[in-house]
């Protein structure tokens, strides 16, 4: 008898196998890419690392996804590689974008490929009727904690202290961290964020040796201005060289800074953090100029940072970041990424809220309305959160953009296929 059903549940097999990619396949429609149009935002920054220029990428079947990021240049070429391909393909996308090019595509490049990757995604949950993050797994937190700024006022600071602020007197500068730093635990927020001696900055003078002692000095008002249970965060910018780092570091232990951000320039990092993270006890973070996983992987394999800053899109959308996460929660690293723009802070909401990892999250928006977006994330109380909405939850209202140009034709692509079809360089 045994025997029996044994047999019959082999010849059921191969029909079960059949019903599940038909599911799936009826989840997800035909459908090709028809047009890419770019925007520029009413407050349009055009930096290639906080470009909050927008794209729509639209289909044959009526769905729009929306995504953000690039140049005019660096997106017209990555929308070239994408016009007639199934839009639910989106690693295959990638791949082909990445190489289609005379040359390995460098951070400006990985950034408007990013942008085109949420629209992606924005695509498929709005196929799917689900937001981004249920896609990925699902959310593993309740919200997700930020940091404001320092020179962004939360409800209740009196200053902020713009970059590079004026002549200001000592007493005046340090009560103003303490306020600041009070406010801003009161408002909500996880972390005080503060610049690396940004109040004793004179005619755009930057001197480390003198800085340092005044670094120290701030650090203890914010901790006083926290209290014992706060948390703050202090951007050495890059400022530094590494044996002024490792002093600042050093001075600065006691107050119990939750990181430091950029201890020291980004072209030296690979070599001067493993060195520093060796001699101080400061948590230790870097990436915001980071495009790729390459840039970062071994300081991250060997666990030399405590946080990357790697941030939606530069490093090449939710497709590529997917990949990071991985990499970092491999090696018990948190993700503090970037600031850039509010519809890449969308994607990373529904991303980041799915990473067990240690996550805070860079939100300067507070509670202002960003107008050409009528809806893009839940904010409250210095949290994000995520919510219900499909895709990347985002609605953008096209009449308060400007529209820049349309692609609707295949561009040139430099590519091989493997003999299974695959993507490999030309």
């Amino acid at each position: 008898m045994f025997r029996r059903s044994f047999l019959k549940s082999l010849a059921v097999a191969p029909v079960a196998g059949l019903v599940r990619p038909r599911c799936l396949e009826a989840a997800l429609p035909k459908a090709k890419i028809t047009r890419v149009n770019i925007y520029e935002p009413p407050n349009v920054n055009r930096w290639f690392n906080q470009s909050n220029m927008v794209v729509t990428v639209e289909t044959d079947i009526g769905i729009t996804g929306i995504g953000e990021g690039g140049a005019r240049d660096t997106l017209e070429q990555c929308a070239e590689s994408m016009i007639g391909q199934d839009p639910f393909h989106s690693e295959r996308i990638w791949q082909e974008m990445y190489v289609s090019s005379f040359y390995p595509p460098g951070r400006e490049k990985i950034h408007a490929q990013g942008a085109m990757d949420l629209a992606l995604w924005d695509i498929k949950g709005k196929a799917l009727k689900l937001p981004v993050h249920e896609i990925l797994g699902g959310a593993v937190r309740n919200y997700c904690e930020s940091y404001c700024t320092q020179n962004v006022r939360p409800p209740g600071t009196q200053g902020g202290g713009a970059r590079g602020g004026g002549v200001q007197a000592p007493g005046d500068r340090l009560a103003r961290i303490r306020e600041g730093a009070a406010a801003t635990m009161a408002a909500g927020y996880r972390v005080y964020r503060m610049g690396a001696g940004d109040g004793a900055i004179v005619d755009n003078v930057y001197n480390t040796h003198e800085q340092i002692h005044n670094v120290a000095e701030d650090c203890k008002a914010a901790r006083e201005g926290i209290g014992s249970k706060g948390d703050f965060m202090i951007d050495f910018h890059q400022r530094f060289d590494y044996p002024d780092a490792v002093r600042c570091c050093r001075l600065i232990e006691g107050y119990e800074p939750y990181l430091v951000e950029d201890p020291v320039r980004d072209e030296h990092a690979r070599q001067d953090i493993p060195r520093l993270r060796q001699m101080t006890t400061c948590p230790l973070a870097h990436g915001e100029e980071w495009g790729q996983r390459w840039d970062f992987n071994t300081l991250v394999e060997n666990h030399d940072i405590d946080y990357i800053r790697a941030t939606l899109p530069n490093v090449g959308g939710i497709t590529e970041m997917v990949k990071v996460l991985a990499l970092c929660e491999t090696h018990a690293v948190g993700i503090v990424p970037h600031f850039t723009g509010p519809i890449a802070t969308a994607a990373l909401v529904n991303q980041l809220s799915t990473f067990p990892g240690p996550v805070l999250f860079e939100y300067n928006y507070g509670d202002r309305p960003i107008p050409y977006l009528p809806e893009f994330l839940d904010f409250k109380n210095g949290k994000v959160y995520t919510n219900d909405r499909p895709g990347l939850g985002v609605t953008l209202d096209v009449k308060q953009v400007k529209f820049i140009n349309s692609v609707t034709a295949t561009g040139r692509r430099l590519f091989f296929l493997r003999p299974d079809g695959s993507v490999t360089h030309w």
